[in-house]
Formats: structure tokens, sequence, C-alpha cells
């Protein structure tokens, strides 16, 4: 349901919104930190900046930070900037609801769902939750854990030596 590209962007602003407001995150050094590619993980990032989640900053100390407060940012923006406009009308019919068939009914029915869900979770919300060890059930790693372990930026100095900061989880 979710792609690698909203997945990715939902750990990078996750990991984001544990460091200080004001600090910028070259896509290089967080794509180090979350395991990520590079590459791949900037792609991603622009998707941010573009829809206005993520300001870019140019220059030596440059890089990415949250635009806005986490309690602002819901997970349907973050989807959406990634994905594009979730679908929920398979049938393209102009008729009423009343009318519709079942298969479009229950396409609505799911829309509304995920929408709704997505909606009503910020990352504020995500943040406040504890995290678990990285395990779940079963021996599945969880992938939301995965590089958000490692402790928030303190001070200016420590937000410019990735090795200040320690391995990341």
């Amino acid at each position: 349901m979710l792609s690698k590209t909203s997945l990715s962007a939902i750990r990078a602003l996750l990991f984001l919104g544990r460091q200080d407001g004001g600090a910028c995150w070259s896509p290089r050094r967080l794509a180090g930190m979350l395991d990520e590619s590079p590459t791949y993980l900037a792609k991603v990032l622009r998707h941010l900046v573009k829809d206005g989640i993520l300001e870019a900053e140019k220059g030596v100390k440059g890089g990415v930070r949250l635009a806005r407060p986490a309690s602002k940012v819901t997970l349907l923006s973050v989807v959406e900037a990634c994905q594009g406009t979730i679908v929920g009308d398979f049938c393209k019919s102009s008729r009423p609801a009343s009318n519709w068939c079942s298969f479009h009914r229950a396409a609505a029915e799911l829309h509304e769902a995920i929408t709704g869900v997505l909606a009503r979770w910020t990352l504020a919300d995500i943040l406040e939750r504890p995290h678990s060890s990285g395990r779940l059930t079963g021996g599945v790693t969880c992938l939301m854990a995965r590089g958000l372990h490692a402790p928030p930026a303190l001070n200016a100095s420590n937000r410019r030596r990735p090795a200040a900061l320690g391995a990341g989880g």
C-alpha cells in the first residue's frame, strides 16, 4: 500500500523530527544515519521539499529540515507528496452514490478509511509514542526503528560531525 518512497520519507521525517528544529541535515548524512541510498533519499527529500514539508538550505552548512511543526505534518501529506493523490474513484462514475455498483461502494469505503487514518496521524503522534526495541513479534525488524535510535543532536558542533552522533541503529 505504501511505496518504498513513502516509507523512506516517513523514516527521514521521523529522524528530522527528533533533531534540533533549526538543524539542517545533508541528504548524504541523513542517508548514512538511516542506512539508505544517498541518491535515492535525495530524490525522496526533493518530493518533500516540493510539497513544503521540508525546507532546503543551500551551501556548505545546508541541507534539509522540517518546514513546519511535526504536529502539522500528516501521514496523508507525506504519502501524497511521494505517491500522488490517493485515488478512490475506480469506476469513474458520475452517477449519484445511491446508483454506484458494489465495487464502487467498496472502493469508496476503502478510500475513506485509508485517507482518514493517514490524515489523522501526524509525525508528532508517532514521535510521542515510545518506539520498540526494533524487533517485532516473530523476529521481524521494525523498519521505522532502523536508524532512529541515534540520539538527537545536542549542539551545533555535533550536527556537523556524523562521528559525534553515534552509529545509529
